[in-house]
């Protein structure tokens, strides 16, 4: 049995062969249960680009000599 998609405006369950949530009215994400795995993947690609970048910076920013 496939997950309920969750309204993403009133966190109601509703049933999967809906495209509009029955209590609010708002269009009900596609992929609701991919959604999950995309917001981690997302992350985790935000995090080597931050680290990508501190190290660049590491080397590029001038030394201060005192």
């Amino acid at each position: 049995m496939s997950a309920q998609p969750t309204c993403l405006y009133c966190q109601h369950a509703n049933p999967t062969n809906e495209t509009e949530c029955r209590q609010c009215g708002m269009p009900l994400p596609a992929e609701a249960a991919r959604a999950g795995e995309r917001r981690l993947r997302r992350f985790t690609w935000f995090c080597v680009g931050l680290t990508v970048f501190c190290v660049v910076m590491f080397f590029w920013l001038p030394r201060s000599i005192a």
